[in-house]
């Protein structure tokens, strides 16, 4: 089934076991299909009218040749059958101008799997291929408030969304309920989905979840996202790395105070600082980069909403950011970046294109 068609009034036949086919008959149902469903190994096995909640025989054994089966539909979606089968089926669907869709059979292991999908900073095209197939073959979504889901629906048809997202101070599903609750599907024998803002290993807890799923012997695997802390300087026009400018970048989490001695360390490293979660501790942060020695002037950046339609970048020196985010009342999620690179794109984010040609034509 390709994601997005409308299958509205139209009458589906899905054919193959009801636990292989539990996808695919989800799928079709949920986009608003007449769906029809035969789980026997021939024509003459009954053929069931799928509601959600009731399954009803609408045709008795005696009634069941293909050709009279598939005459009477729009599409067949094939999820297991015989290579025999098949190909009577196929035949038949070509006699009749029915589409033929094969479709792949969910999993029917005793024990389900667990996938961390990284959902990327919240903009739908930054999701991967990857990601978007991890979702189509969901029994259950659980994500995060940051990662994109307003169309969840679409890329999870009849698939169950639990929210197990986070806010800043609150947690409403604790990460090692979270874990549980996970584990707790797939040893069910349902195709999981963790799906989750950023990247799963980027101060994501992923490490945390892969060894939760590990312990209990769930298979698991992670698909890696778009990471915030690279993506969101880029939408407002900040390279972490430029060519004579920085020549490396470190990624930190502000969501507790950095402790003098690592903050010695990052003025040690030079290049570009990307905070993440770093709005709490940023005036504790600041101050102390400029006490332990990196210079006042040195040019801060704060991406508000990256990707989001009210994104916004608040511009300053070492000395001034902190007051700067007061006034303008600076809130997570947000991205900092502190470093050279930022002068490249301080004139605001129409001009960051325009600044780093510039600043390539005078380094080549």
């Amino acid at each position: 089934m390709s994601v997005g068609l409308d299958f509205s009034g139209k009458r589906v036949l899905v054919v193959g076991g009801a636990h292989a086919a539990r996808r695919v008959l989800a799928r079709y149902l949920t986009s608003g299909a007449t769906v029809y469903h035969l789980a026997g190994p021939g024509p003459h096995s009954p053929v069931s009218l799928v509601v959600p909640g009731v399954t009803a025989p609408v045709f008795p054994r005696s009634v069941g040749a293909w050709d009279a089966l598939i005459a009477a539909v729009d599409l067949v979606a094939v999820v297991e059958t015989t290579p025999h089968t098949d190909a009577v089926i196929a035949a038949a669907c070509s006699r009749h101008r029915t589409w033929l869709s094969r479709e792949i059979a969910a999993s029917t292991s005793p024990v389900g799997s667990v996938t961390l999908v990284g959902g990327g900073p919240g903009l739908e095209r930054l999701l991967t291929v990857g990601a978007l197939a991890a979702l189509n073959a969901a029994d259950i979504v659980y994500y995060d408030r940051l990662g994109p889901t307003d169309r969840l629906e679409e890329w999870a048809p009849g698939a169950e969304h639990v929210d197990v997202g986070k806010a800043p101070g609150h947690h409403a599903v604790p990460q090692r309920d979270a874990e549980r609750m996970m584990v707790a599907s797939a040893l069910a024998g349902r195709t999981v989905v963790r799906l989750k803002g950023g990247d799963p290993f980027v101060f994501g807890r992923g490490g945390e979840e892969v060894l939760a799923c590990r312990a209990a012997g769930v298979p698991v695997t992670v698909i890696s996202g778009v990471t915030s802390a690279i993506a969101v300087p880029a939408a407002a026009g900040i390279p972490v790395t430029h060519r004579e400018v920085s020549h490396l970048f470190t990624v930190i989490s502000g969501h507790a105070p950095i402790t003098d001695s690592e903050l010695t360390h990052l003025i040690g490293l030079g290049g570009t600082i990307v905070v993440l979660m770093g709005i709490g501790t940023l005036q504790q942060m600041a101050a102390g980069l400029a006490r332990l020695g990196m210079r006042i002037d040195m040019p801060v950046a704060i991406i508000e909403r990256g990707f989001a339609h009210d994104q916004r970048s608040t511009f300053g020196r070492l000395d001034t950011i902190g007051a700067l985010a007061a006034h303008a009342g600076v809130r997570s999620p947000a991205v900092v970046v502190i470093g050279d690179v930022v002068s490249l794109a301080a004139h605001g984010d129409e001009a960051a294109a325009d600044l780093l040609r510039e600043a390539a034509t005078l380094q080549a």
